[in-house]
């Protein structure tokens, strides 16, 4: 066979098989998707990568074509606790609450762990602010709701980010309840250094 006319199959191969990955991982998602969920993802890539505007703004972008999509209402929720903006996040948590209380359908799984997440990160919104006893009551509701979807990280996450021995819904909800037992100046319920640690939750 003649070199030269191998070697343009070979180039025009690569190029094809290049094209179809770029569909197979750009395009089809976008089609196949329900609206809002390539969004939402691009926004979940962002705000694992600490750029908050640009991860709000995709949320933003999610909710303007699938309103009430309850992903991108959990980014939001995210980015705002993620800024300190614990006002904003409890507002957004607390509708995202409603919402999955008055729609979930008893066998949507997903959906009843976005419920208990958006409990246990509301939780800790109110447990920043200081509203320890609202903080014990959305935890207890998120261990209710769905305790296996707010399980601790596993074993690579415990080594990979070195906390051997992280907080969990449960340890928290357990020690504030501990705490508030005590009288009043006995009580220790922030440890700004451990509590900043706390693992927020997306399903």
């Amino acid at each position: 066979m003649n070199a030269r006319i191998l070697r343009r199959f070979v180039i025009l191969l690569a190029v094809a098989t290049g094209v179809m990955l770029t569909v197979w991982t750009i395009v089809l998602p976008m089609v196949q998707s329900p609206p809002g969920d390539y969004e939402t993802r691009q926004g979940d890539i962002l705000l694992g990568d600490g750029k908050f505007d640009e991860a709000l703004t995709r949320f933003d972008e999610a909710l303007a074509v699938s309103p009430d999509h309850r992903g991108a209402l959990m980014g939001r929720a995210l980015v705002f606790i993620q800024s300190e903006d614990y006002p904003a996040a409890e507002a957004e948590l607390t509708y995202l609450i409603r919402f999955l209380t008055r729609t979930l359908q008893q066998n949507d799984l997903t959906g009843r762990g976005a419920l208990a997440a958006a409990y246990a990160n509301r939780g800790i919104v109110r447990d920043r602010l200081g509203h320890y006893r609202k903080a014990l009551e959305d935890y207890v509701e998120a261990l209710r709701t769905d305790e296996g979807s707010l399980a601790g990280p596993g074993l690579f996450e415990k080594i990979i980010y070195g906390t051997p021995r992280p907080s969990t819904v449960r340890k928290r909800a357990q020690y504030i309840h501990e705490q508030l037992q005590l009288p009043p100046e006995k009580r220790l319920l922030r440890v700004p250094e451990i509590d900043s640690r706390q693992r927020m939750h997306k399903p």
